[in-house]
């Protein structure tokens, strides 16, 4: 590559020195079509693949010899190319840059009327540096590096955020101190993006001081132990985010409740109001270790019980002409060998949509999503209802197979014709991880964390400290 480097430079200093004397003696007032010395020969297209073998850097280093090779390499498709090469995927890349790069609040109109440089876009993400995300889920907190393509390692969450009563700091220092301690790095030398589960629902003074006070206590302990700057994100949002949309209703299904959180331009919209059903992954694992105790199917463990929720139920889109069907399959669990269910399989999600079932007295799932859509739809906040009727699903037992198309069909059945039109139901785009990988698209923009993140000086002022939940 050195080598191509000498002879594009000898070419073109040639060509531009023979250039600059007939310009200026023999062609006064005339401009030499732009050229690349010897290259000019080479068609086009052979270029653009030599510079896509030659890589970034490299392109980069040619885009300095001269005005003709800056204009080639400053090309945007060479640079959507190797940002196709990138660890997030080109469609997040895009959905970033163009939508969430400005920071929050969301601009609803891009103020840039300049088309955006993608050369300036992979440069300025190549500066970005490497940050703690932290997914401090409501069951299991996943944690890890932004440059890596999952999160480093998970553990049970020990730590309820939402109850303020108890010693909110010491709980959250021991917390946040254990997941530096696994990952093995001193919290004074990266950014971090705390992704936290949604609490204090309600939008009344109460519900507003308590998440004000649980605010403080987080970025008091993280700057206490030096953290240079702090992102911290409500999970819904990131899900959403990761679902590559800044407006819709996320269908979180968390450890104990599942929420409902209608979301516009990146803002949880607490006005509307956010729909909590009482049930969760806790009680679709307690509910399936009493079918398995009712047919009589012995196991040692409350996590086999889980282990056999995660890879062998379902959610059944007709649940009547389910049970006709033979639904009997097995898997085997470390430690306790092989287990077979068959109606289990699908009655244990059934609870989501049928919560007496399961004992409990609350509403279904998609009578709670319907009622968030007609709320959406009677606060009126935009000119169409379009922004509410993509709802995103997160959370571990958002996974079960089958959930998304039995929600999308119970709600076209529930609403009417004009709300129902278009509703799309999206799984988690990334599994367990979607919050996870929601804070990994934010923490590699190329305005991070400037546009994202909070600093000691401005925790201090207050500013920023409304943003983001």
């Amino acid at each position: 590559m050195a080598t191509l480097l000498r002879k594009v430079w000898g070419s073109v200093s040639t060509r531009s020195g023979l250039h600059s004397e007939t310009s200026s003696t023999d062609r006064p007032g005339f401009e030499e079509p732009p050229s690349l010395g010897e290259f000019d020969r080479i068609p086009m297209d052979i270029l653009m693949q030599v510079l896509k073998l030659a890589g970034p850097k490299t392109s980069a280093k040619m885009g300095m010899l001269c005005k003709s090779w800056r204009s080639l390499v400053s090309d945007n498709t060479l640079w959507i190319f190797f940002l196709h090469n990138q660890l997030e995927p080109w469609d997040s890349v895009l959905f970033g840059e163009t939508k969430l790069a400005s920071g929050y609040p969301i601009e609803t109109f891009s103020s840039q009327m300049m088309p955006l440089s993608f050369m300036k876009v992979y440069s300025k993400r190549a500066e970005v540096p490497g940050s703690v995300i932290i997914d401090g889920g409501s069951g299991y907190c996943k944690f890890g590096w932004s440059k890596y393509t999952c999160p480093s390692g998970r553990s049970p969450t020990f730590l309820e955020f939402g109850n303020i009563e108890s010693p909110m700091y010491s709980r959250l220092r021991h917390f946040f101190a254990t997941i530096y301690s696994r990952m093995r790095v001193k919290p004074s030398f990266h950014p971090v993006v705390v992704s936290l589960p949604i609490c204090h629902y309600d939008d009344t003074e109460s519900a507003k001081a308590s998440r004000q006070q649980l605010k403080e206590a987080i970025h008091s302990v993280l700057f206490d132990m030096n953290v240079p700057s702090v992102c911290a994100v409500n999970q819904a949002t990131l899900a959403l985010y990761a679902a590559r949309r800044t407006s819709g209703i996320v269908v979180n299904v968390g450890f104990q409740v599942t929420s409902i959180v209608p979301i516009l331009n990146g803002e949880v919209m607490r006005k509307v109001g956010v729909e909590v059903v009482g049930l969760g992954a806790l009680k679709l694992t307690g509910y399936l270790r009493e079918l398995m105790q009712q047919n009589n199917i012995h196991f040692e463990s409350m996590y086999t019980v889980r282990t056999l929720k995660e890879n062998l139920c379902f959610v059944a889109e007709d649940y009547e002409a389910e049970l006709c069907k033979d639904t009997q399959a097995s898997y085997q669990a470390a430690g306790e060998g092989w287990f077979t269910l068959s109606k289990e399989r699908f009655q244990t999600g059934e609870v989501l949509f049928q919560p007496r079932m399961g004992g409990v007295r609350t509403m279904g799932l998609h009578e709670a999503v319907a009622l968030c859509m007609d709320h959406c739809h009677a606060a009126e906040l935009t000119c169409d209802d379009s922004w509410f009727k993509t709802v995103v699903l997160s959370g571990g037992s958002a996974c079960l197979p089958g959930l998304a198309v039995r929600l999308q069909k119970e709600l076209y059945g529930l609403l009417p014709s004009p709300m129902s039109d278009g509703i799309r139901v999206i799984p988690p785009p990334y599994g367990t991880d979607t919050a996870w990988f929601g804070a990994r698209l934010i923490s590699n923009l190329s305005t991070f964390p400037s546009h994202w993140c909070i600093t000691k000086k401005q925790f201090r002022r207050k500013s920023k400290l409304n943003l983001l939940w």
